[in-house]
């Protein structure tokens, strides 16, 4: 097998080498006769051709590739399903289109930017040729609007996994409707889309996204306790809900979280200072205790929770969210209860603090190797 990654100017030795290499490897084919000659690299099978282009470079390779000549351009495009342009730092619109009339069986495409270049344009032609998308990252779009959502509502509805934060153009009427249409939904990051995430959007994503595990709805403070406690009920699979920053909601989202969502294991509640001990209470009521001790290895509850800022809370309350869930931690070593701005739930400790050797011995896995 030929290791290493060839450097510039020696693609053709290497190919030489990688051919010689393969010969020694394989023998003979299994009808009993000579394996078939590569004669260039023309002849490379599209899995090898793969193979070799994700060895050499990154993305940019694979696009560089698809233009050297028509089969590697339609081996490329039936065999490319994970494009990222987040290294494109100017015209990733022109790319985009360019592009997606190639990469027609992409899956994962990642359009991250540091500064706005993406427009609808680009968001219709990745819509028009690319149905088979599951994940798509549009974070930090600033220059899109309503169409780019209705495009892909039309054209991508096998979505599982869409990041949006920082689209602050979008409506909640453009949210609703692509939540009608992609109902596959598993993963959705909306933090930031103030626009777009309203009571009214939340119940759509509530009604026609019942698989959703993740939902970031951070700094959106339009939302209230109606629609949270629609999420709770319409989403009973979710384990990931932030809510940091959404500053009119009250107890009863946390209640109806605890409640209805059973696999819950990551709540931000950041800035949400209208949270009191009863939400809390309700937390902490939610965990059914093992009955082998509370150092029983734990598939299920909170291991991560942000009140930071929320002064209402009182420490015997949020002590009893941590007795109740073994995950979470105040220990720097495994800071996963957060409490910043908090100066009166100081008290608050994990078991970690009344058991320090115990804290050792769990800390020992994430460290071998």
């Amino acid at each position: 097998m030929v290791s290493g990654r060839p450097e510039n100017g020696e693609l053709d030795a290497w190919f030489k080498s990688l051919m010689v290499s393969s010969s020694n490897q394989r023998g003979q084919a299994e009808s009993g006769g000579p394996l078939p000659t590569l004669s260039g690299w023309k002849d490379l099978p599209v899995e090898l051709l793969l193979r070799i282009v994700s060895i050499v470079g990154d993305d940019r390779m694979v696009i560089v590739a698809s233009g050297v000549c028509t089969g590697w351009r339609d081996a490329l495009g039936w065999g490319v399903t994970n494009l990222s342009l987040s290294w494109c730092k100017q015209n990733m619109n022109s790319l985009m289109i360019s592009l997606a009339h190639k990469f027609t069986k992409l899956q994962v495409l990642t359009l991250r930017q540091n500064k706005p270049q993406l427009e609808d344009s680009a968001v219709e032609a990745v819509a028009n040729y690319c149905h088979d998308l599951r994940e798509l990252d549009l974070s930090r779009s600033f220059r899109l609007s309503d169409r780019s959502l209705y495009a892909l509502a039309h054209g991508c509805p096998r979505l599982t996994r869409l990041n949006i934060s920082g689209c602050s153009n979008f409506s909640d009427t453009a949210l609703t409707y692509l939540t009608c249409r992609c109902k596959n939904l598993k993963c959705l990051n909306l933090c930031g889309c103030v626009k777009a995430v309203s009571d009214r959007a939340l119940q759509a994503i509530a009604q026609n996204c019942g698989q959703l595990q993740s939902l970031n709805l951070g700094w959106c403070d339009n939302i209230t306790d109606k629609g949270v406690t629609s999420l709770a009920s319409g989403c009973p699979d979710l384990r990931a809900v932030d809510l940091c920053g959404c500053v009119l909601i009250t107890d009863e989202s946390v209640v109806a979280l605890a409640n209805g969502c059973p696999h819950l294991r990551s709540l931000g509640l950041y800035f949400c200072q209208n949270i009191t001990d009863r939400a809390m209470y309700s937390l902490a009521n939610s965990r059914v205790k093992s009955k082998r001790g509370r150092w029983d290895a734990v598939k299920d509850g909170l291991a991560n929770l942000n009140i930071s800022q929320c002064t209402a809370l009182t420490p015997p309350a949020v002590q009893a969210v941590c007795d109740s869930f073994p995950a979470l931690h105040t220990c720097p070593e495994r800071h996963s209860l957060i409490i910043s701005g908090c100066l009166s739930l100081t008290s608050v400790h994990c078991a970690c603090a009344l058991h320090p050797h115990r804290a050792g011995r769990a800390l020992l896995p994430n460290h071998a190797y």
